[in-house]
């Protein structure tokens, strides 16, 4: 008795030791941003993408980085794959034309007329796209407004928001990292049309 005991308690540790293995890789935590928008920032407007200053790659290496192209997932490294694969990328949006509306509260962003995004200051939520959930936190931190995404794989998305040349263009920083690595870096320039 007191040997099947002994391997019931070995079976059960080893599978508390996998699962402790197999939640490590993928255990990254976000932090939570500030629920509170900084006074004079206010992103409310019609903004049109600045096509001739787009800045976009996708790093093969540590040492070599080469433009980003989406008709060229056929050519990407496994890693780069698990990119084209990984859900996180229903989560990104994007558009030529963002509508922008900022509450005490919340940032509410129209891509070109068809999708809108809510954002809470402060969130820290689970989003769904269909079936496919990701941990998103949202907030403020200085002049910032900052967005992370987080997949089931560990892939992060996160974005970075601010103003420039006195409110009169908005910069987009994204950024999508496996693990602690960089895989893609997009920079986008929008040019305040209506506020």
């Amino acid at each position: 008795m007191f040997s099947h005991f002994k391997n019931v308690l070995h079976l059960l540790l080893l599978t508390l030791l996998a699962t402790l293995i197999g939640c490590n890789s993928k255990n990254i935590i976000l932090e939570a941003k500030s629920s509170f928008a900084p006074s004079g920032i206010d992103f409310s407007g019609l903004w049109q993408f600045k096509d001739d200053q787009v800045f976009s790659q996708l790093f093969l290496n540590k040492n070599s980085s080469e433009e980003f192209k989406a008709n060229e997932s056929k050519n990407l490294s496994r890693r780069q794959n698990s990119l084209a694969n990984s859900s996180i990328r229903l989560f990104l949006e994007t558009g030529k034309s963002l509508k922008i509306t900022q509450t005490e509260f919340s940032l509410f962003i129209s891509y070109d007329r068809s999708i809108v995004e809510e954002y809470s200051f402060g969130e820290n939520r689970l989003v769904p796209v269909g079936p496919i959930q990701a941990r998103r936190v949202a907030g403020w931190k200085d002049n910032y407004f900052l967005v992370e995404t987080l997949d089931e794989s560990g892939t992060l998305l996160s974005e970075n928001w601010h103003l420039q040349n006195d409110g009169m263009n908005l910069i987009r920083d994204i950024q999508i990292t496996i693990g602690q690595t960089e895989i893609y870096r997009n920079r986008q320039f929008f040019e305040i049309t209506k506020n």
